[in-house]
């Protein structure tokens, strides 16, 4: 990435940092208006589950207009902004969350009346300004969470909101660094191929310890939770999912891009695998293949990734594997299943 570059990245990056703030804060009769300047009229949108794919700025103004009545106070709050390119691309990935009051009932999701985080993980590619493709991970699992209505077995790490990097400078908003940026990028690759190298009985195997600070934090999405450090990592997150799925594989990149000590990757799908073993999320085998969306974003320092926090459609993956989380919630609310 030479200066040119940088530059019409940074441009980007403002850009995204201030039309979604004027969105989030948008009142429902200006939505139209405000995508419109945001949007290409034939963008795509793909968002978690039950949302998913949307073509166009009025498919994409439904989801808002349900935001803005669930949160009509919403406040976007981004802890990191991060611009560059993958493919011919030009992107900007995003982290935050929306600080709202939640008077309205959203996705089945009961309205608590009282404060809310709603975090997100986001990639938008620009062209010519404007947007042409938004990816959008809304972790509404840890939205239930905090509206008392838990559909699933206790995480194994810890749940909460996520806190922005520990260093305070994830909003990359000045001169990009390309040398940072490459260098990133090229450890993240690096630990990314070394999960491949799994023999199947050593962690160890996978040489992990040279990539991860000895304290890393491991921000993973609700239903699994927060690990510190890769005795934490392991037990947590990586034994369960390993016997859950021995024969995952890594599918691909829509985004893959450093911008200083920070990186960005994700597929749609980025990980597919059969679920063969038992225990991830407390469930039992079902022999289902799945298909997985999600982001990771990292930073580094001294060499070493010292932050992840891993965006994840775990309720997708969830109806892949036959459990409707929707249907639990209705349960849960008091509107049970009562006919076969």
């Amino acid at each position: 990435m030479d200066m040119s570059d940088a530059g019409f990245h940074l441009a980007n990056k403002r850009r995204a940092r201030d039309s979604l703030q004027e969105l989030a804060a948008a009142p429902e009769e200006r939505l139209g208006r405000v995508l419109a300047g945001i949007y290409h009229d034939d963008a795509r949108w793909f968002g978690p589950h039950p949302l998913n794919e949307l073509e166009g700025i009025a498919a994409i103004e439904n989801v808002w207009r349900g935001l803005c009545r669930a949160f009509p106070d919403m406040e976007r709050r981004d802890t990191m902004i991060l611009g560059g390119s993958y493919k011919g691309a030009d992107m900007v990935a995003m982290l935050g969350h929306y600080q709202a009051t939640f008077v309205q009932d959203w996705l089945g999701v009961p309205a608590t009346h009282g404060v809310v985080y709603l975090r997100y993980g986001e990639v938008h590619n620009y062209v010519d300004g404007r947007i042409a493709h938004t990816h959008a991970l809304i972790d509404l699992l840890d939205l239930m969470r905090q509206a008392g209505v838990w559909p699933l077995p206790p995480s194994l790490g810890a749940e909460g909101m996520w806190p922005g990097p520990a260093t305070a400078d994830g909003l990359r908003l000045s001169d990009a660094d390309a040398n940072a940026g490459a260098a990133t990028l090229d450890l993240v690759l690096g630990m990314h191929q070394a999960l491949f190298d799994f023999d199947g009985v050593n962690l160890d195997s996978m040489d992990q310890a040279k990539y991860w600070s000895e304290r890393f934090m491991w921000y993973g999405p609700s239903g699994i939770g927060t690990c510190r450090g890769m005795r934490g990592y392991q037990a947590h997150h990586q034994i369960p999912f390993l016997i859950a799925f021995p024969d995952r594989t890594g599918a691909g990149h829509y985004v893959c891009f450093g911008d200083g000590p920070y990186a960005v990757t994700g597929g749609w799908p980025s990980v597919v695998g059969t679920h063969k073993g038992h225990g991830w999320l407390g469930l039992a085998a079902t022999g289902r293949p799945v298909r997985m969306r999600v982001m990771d974003f990292y930073r580094a320092e001294n060499g070493r990734l010292a932050e992840n926090w891993v965006p994840l459609d775990v309720i997708d993956v969830l109806r892949q594997l036959g459990t409707d989380v929707f249907a639990r919630l209705d349960h849960l609310r008091g509107s049970p299943q009562l006919s076969l």
